[in-house]
């Protein structure tokens, strides 16, 4: 049987730990990305983060329902750092382009933490508050509600999609990041035009381009496609003289 997580208010009650702090939410989800960038996903137990916080393991049970809650939690931390991270500027495209990069960008700042929570939905406020943001972007906009919420599943589905492929090639050692990143220039540069002459007419493109992200173009390209389709509703719903 799971323990029952124990209310705010006597959370608050609890004495200081070991370590002469007062516990949080806030700063049990820090000191666990904190682990998660030191240490990589299998090095977050509740031993573990009992230690590093100067507390009881069993101290995670009174804030989150087990390690899958504090996981839901971190997924809601990089949400909410991106939309720290972003300004609104009334401008529909350049709003949600800029939104998607924050996203991006904050779960690749914590690459272990996008790995392990970029999958996850956490029905917790600041996930719940991007989410609102996104849709009322685009209804703002002048799109239908079901158009709104198929761009918005696009947009939000990409950005996450990208964040844990980007992130995934962070979370490795080094020298197998590296090792994969030379890979275009060790092997596929010098492929012969006779067997693979695609690949060898294209190689210094290739190694140009492939270990950046993809996904601002592929970001651009679904704006592009939204926009289109938004200036074609707005033709149609627009009486002809």
């Amino acid at each position: 049987m799971s323990k029952k997580v124990v209310p705010e208010a006597e959370r608050r009650r609890r004495r200081p730990t070991r370590q002469g702090t007062v516990l949080s939410e806030q700063l049990i989800v820090r000191t666990a990305l904190r682990m998660l960038r030191e240490h990589g996903s299998a090095g977050l137990t509740a031993r573990r983060l009992g230690a590093a916080l100067g507390a009881d393991p069993s101290t995670l049970y009174r804030y989150f329902a087990g390690l899958d809650g504090l996981t839901r939690a971190i997924g809601e931390e990089l949400m909410g750092q991106a939309l720290d991270n972003w300004s609104p500027t009334g401008k529909w495209r350049a709003d949600l382009r800029a939104l998607g990069l924050a996203i991006h960008a904050s779960y690749l700042a914590h690459p272990h933490a996008a790995v392990l929570t970029a999958s996850r939905v956490t029905g917790r406020p600041r996930e719940i508050a991007v989410d609102e943001t996104i849709l009322g972007i685009l209804r703002g906009a002048g799109f239908d509600d079901t158009d709104a919420v198929g761009v918005y599943h696009a947009f939000i589905d990409l950005a996450l999609a990208f964040a844990a492929l980007d992130a995934g090639a962070l979370a490795i050692k080094d020298e197998a990041r590296e090792a994969d990143e030379d890979m275009w220039t060790s092997t596929y540069a010098r492929l012969p035009a006779e067997t693979h002459p695609h690949i060898a007419a294209t190689a210094h493109l290739l190694a140009a381009r492939m270990n950046l992200s993809a996904y601002p173009v592929v970001l651009d390209t679904l704006l592009d496609r939204a926009q289109a389709r938004l200036a074609a509703v707005r033709k149609r719903a627009t009486p002809t003289a």
